[in-house]
């Protein structure tokens, strides 16, 4: 194994529910120099993946690890490194309290556990990371970078449920909004690539992969966005319903004798996608399927599309006027033909697909729509890279 020489390493700690991504930037360098993805935790399949820059991708079993042991596993892997300058790590929730990333101390790490109630799945996790960088790297500054900071900026109008004011103020109830890191990252990226005006544009952004949300962009700023309170409101996702009527809870509930948590679960981890298909809740699966005159895939491609069109429609309401859709996220970055089912749902925006340009996912701008059309665009995002940036900045500006 080759060590590729770094003279500033920033290590990016991203913890899911049952995964651990990991990726060491030589931030001064702007490289990528490590990155990799421990999945199937807590598992007798837990696997743990990684590529060093110079070399071929590598493969480990790691049969029974948790995210623990995990990231033991990627303390070896960076003993050819050596000790990070910063951590930064993906937080998904950050409530209120926090609307910018911020230099962890023990009120930080308190005001993250708060949050855990709306992302009982994600802040967990999350902490256990820190908790362990921490141990691991004890002279280490580390860096908390919220998935919900971007969409600080959201008026009340836009984060209020009509619901009792009481339980906004009592209980925190509000939309939040997620993939903060990533909408921040494509939005700039669009400005940049059509030469907007920094302080005068209007953009929708929509990340799409296992998990989906879109937002309206004015001036840098985020206005609306699909998800909510939790990561489950919004578009249709790879197992997440997306928005479906409140009342279903106590439908369900009554018809079928299930209980709150178990009916939240199956909207969590049984639909999307996948509840719609019966088949996958990965897009290329289902595209695959489709193609070969599997109507139930074929639906759920359908409304995956429908449902964001319509809300592309909807958030184009929060703008003064709209400049460009963004396309990001492994469904919005190589799915071509959602891409461009999506668009033909838009004529009354004025999107007319280039079906060439969008077949190899933009020009040298990301462009995949006709000189006469709106503006639809195709950006790769750099969630990590972004939170080594901050990492960096905040710890050795």
């Amino acid at each position: 194994m080759s060590t590729p020489t770094i003279s500033s390493p920033v290590l990016v700690i991203n913890a899911g529910s049952s995964s651990l991504k990991f990726s060491v930037f030589d931030i001064r360098a702007g490289r990528e120099v490590l990155s990799g993805l421990a999945e199937r935790l807590s598992s007798p399949e837990a696997v743990l993946s990684w590529r060093l820059e110079g070399d071929d991708k590598q493969r480990r079993e790691i049969p029974g690890q948790d995210h623990e042991g995990a990231l033991g596993e990627v303390h070896q892997l960076l003993e050819a490194i050596g000790e990070p300058l910063a951590i930064g790590h993906r937080v998904v929730h950050g409530g209120e309290a926090f609307a910018e990333s911020v230099v962890i101390d023990d009120s930080v790490i308190a005001g993250i556990d708060q949050c855990a109630s709306l992302a009982p799945l994600h802040n967990p996790p999350n902490l256990l990371g820190i908790r362990t960088m921490q141990s691991l790297y004890p002279e280490v500054p580390q860096v908390a970078v919220f998935d919900t900071a971007f969409h600080q900026s959201l008026a009340p109008e836009a984060y209020l449920y009509p619901v009792p004011i009481g339980l906004y103020r009592e209980q925190g109830v509000r939309r939040y909004g997620f993939h903060g890191t990533s909408h921040h990252y494509v939005a700039g990226q669009a400005v940049r690539r059509l030469e907007l005006d920094p302080a005068d544009h209007g953009l929708i952004t929509a990340h799409l992969g296992n998990g989906c949300s879109a937002t309206a962009v004015r001036n840098g700023r985020s206005v609306d966005t699909t998800m909510g309170m939790t990561p489950l409101e919004g578009l249709v996702m790879g197992t997440r319903s997306g928005d479906v009527d409140p009342g279903l809870h106590e439908y369900l509930a009554e018809r079928l004798g299930l209980t709150l948590k178990e009916i939240t679960a199956m909207l969590n981890r049984d639909s999307g996608l996948l509840g719609l298909s019966g088949v996958s809740n990965d897009m290329r699966t289902l595209t695959e399927a489709a193609a070969s005159g599997n109507a139930d895939a074929q639906r759920a491609i359908d409304v995956f599309c429908f449902r964001l069109a319509r809300q592309v429609g909807a958030l184009a309401a929060s703008l003064h006027r709209l400049d460009a859709l963004v396309f990001t996220g492994g469904i919005g970055e190589n799915a071509a033909p959602i891409r461009a089912q999506v668009l033909e749902r838009l004529p009354l925006f004025g999107f007319v697909c280039d079906d060439r340009l969008n077949r190899q996912h933009g020009d040298e701008h990301g462009r995949i729509t006709t000189g006469e059309s709106t503006t639809a665009l195709v950006v790769a995002t750099r969630e990590e890279w972004m939170i080594a940036q901050d990492a960096f900045n905040l710890t050795h500006s």
